[in-house]
This record gives C-alpha cells, sequence and structure tokens, in this order.
C-alpha cells in the first residue's frame, strides 16, 4: 500500500510535468516550495551570510545606526504599501554589505535584503535606491528564486523536502545555490513593474529605479554592473517601462529626498 508521501511525490511530479507543458503560467512560473520552505531557505542563508564575513562583510550596526535605520526606513516604506506580498509573513530583514566597488542589492526567500555600500554610494538620490530596493523586495515576494530553483532542481528538491531529509546541511547547499542564480528576464521584468507599484504607493517619485539605469547609461555601462543586469542587459528598455507603468499607474509622487540622501552617503566611510 502507497504511503501518503509517495502519493503526493507522485502527484507534485505530475504537477511538474503539467507546468512544462504549460510554462505561461501566471505569477512568474510554478513553484514546487511552500511559503515555510522560502522561509526556511531565507534563515538558512542569511546564516550563511553571518558566517562568511569574507565574502559579504557587513557593514557593523554599532556605530552605523543613523544608516541602517535611514535604509531600513525605506523598506518599511514600500512595506506599509500593502501592495508587497507576504509582508507579515516573511522576515524583511534589511543587512548592508560594506563593499563599495560592488553595484548591488539583493534579496532571497523570506524576505532577507541585502545591500551594498557601491549602490548606495553610486546612487544620487532616495528614490533611486528605494526603487533598486523595491525591484529586490519584488522578488522575495513573487517568490522568484525558489520559482527558479523549482525549474533548476525540480523533483529532486522536493523530495528531499518530502522524505524529511532537510537537515541543516542540505538546507544550507540549497540556500548557496541562491549566490550564482540568475533570474528570467521575465522575473527581472516583474521586479521593475512591482518596484512601480510599491512606490506608487509612497510619496517618492514611482520610477526611481529608472535612474539608476539612466545614470548607467550616461556613464557609458561602468567598469562595474550590477550582476542582475546580465540577466536583463538593455537599460534602455527598462527605463522605457519603468516609466511607462508609473504612467499607466497615474503615480503622482515626487519625493526624492536628495539632501537626505547626501547626508547618509556621507556617513558611510
Amino acid at each position: 500500500m502507497f504511503s501518503k508521501k509517495i502519493i503526493l511525490f507522485t502527484a507534485l511530479a505530475a504537477a511538474t510535468i503539467f507546468w512544462n507543458c504549460n510554462a505561461s503560467k501566471s505569477g512568474g512560473g510554478f513553484n514546487l516550495f511552500s511559503i515555510q520552505d522560502d522561509i526556511a531557505l531565507g534563515k538558512a542563508f542569511s546564516k550563511e551570510i553571518e558566517s562568511d564575513q569574507k565574502s559579504y562583510p557587513l557593514l557593523p550596526e554599532q556605530g552605523n545606526e543613523e544608516v541602517y535605520r535611514y535604509i531600513r526606513g525605506i523598506a518599511t516604506k514600500l512595506l506599509n504599501t500593502g501592495k508587497v506580498a507576504h509582508s507579515k509573513e516573511f522576515a524583511w530583514q534589511v543587512k548592508i554589505i560594506k563593499d563599495d566597488k560592488t553595484l548591488n542589492a539583493f534579496a532571497v526567500p523570506g524576505g532577507y535584503l541585502y545591500v551594498y555600500t557601491g549602490l548606495i554610494k553610486y546612487l544620487d538620490s532616495e528614490d533611486e535606491l528605494a526603487g533598486v530596493m523595491g525591484h529586490e523586495m519584488a522578488h522575495a515576494a513573487q517568490r522568484h528564486s525558489t520559482r527558479q530553483m523549482t525549474k533548476i532542481y525540480g523533483i529532486d528538491a522536493i523530495r528531499q523536502i518530502l522524505t524529511g531529509n532537510q537537515n541543516p546541511d542540505a538546507l544550507g547547499e540549497l540556500a548557496l545555490g541562491l549566490v550564482s542564480l540568475k533570474f528570467s528576464r521575465k522575473h527581472e521584468a516583474e521586479a521593475d513593474r512591482y518596484s512601480v507599484i510599491y512606490l506608487c504607493g509612497t510619496g517618492y517619485y514611482a520610477a526611481g529605479a529608472a535612474g539608476f539605469f539612466e545614470k548607467i547609461q550616461r556613464e557609458g555601462g561602468n567598469d562595474r554592473p550590477p550582476k542582475f543586469l546580465s540577466t536583463h542587459p538593455d537599460p534602455g528598455n527598462r527605463v522605457k517601462d519603468i516609466k511607462a507603468k508609473s504612467q499607466e499607474l497615474g503615480c503622482r509622487g515626487k519625493n526624492m529626498n536628495k539632501a537626505e540622501y547626501a547626508h547618509i552617503k556621507g556617513l558611510l566611510k
């Protein structure tokens, strides 16, 4: 007699076959991971970050309280719009990585967001940083990482979960896989749209993320482009699409907070 786990596993396998035949599913693709799996993966990844200060030198909170308060305040403004999915279930913790040479920010499942000092110093206004942070938060909220992992790992990853083989080492290995995970262009475009949706619910200029790509264009692509540009390399199209979404939604916010942003940049040594 088949156990319930085997029956469930067979059902999931059938679901995966169905998904492969129907790749146009809404929400960025089929996902075999649960919300709790996203939360567990996020916790595992955050532990990996904390234990690898060589690769991810976190900016100490002591002595940088004002900077952390400011950056976390941006995330809070976006979460308070009520537009961010799983705003209550996920942790939505924000950490800063002290690396002035890297223009990047990233979020992992469960709402763990990491912002590089290089990105903060590169941008010119708060709405631009809010736009990039909104983009990364959208990756977590729309669960793009586990959707991609479903596509890459498929049933093998789910088998570990269903058979109870979700030990810390296995979970850590999956979490580490998030480091090199690349999102599809569809996911990048969706994250751009949600960035506008989030900012539109605040006083920010809703197309803030466009300012980042416009600056990259002005500087000829820059010699240290963000990693996420590798999956969607045309900043021009992104600027156009982001601004079009803002117009479509009728967003009227104009806040850029350049003076306060300049002050925060000055605090980063």
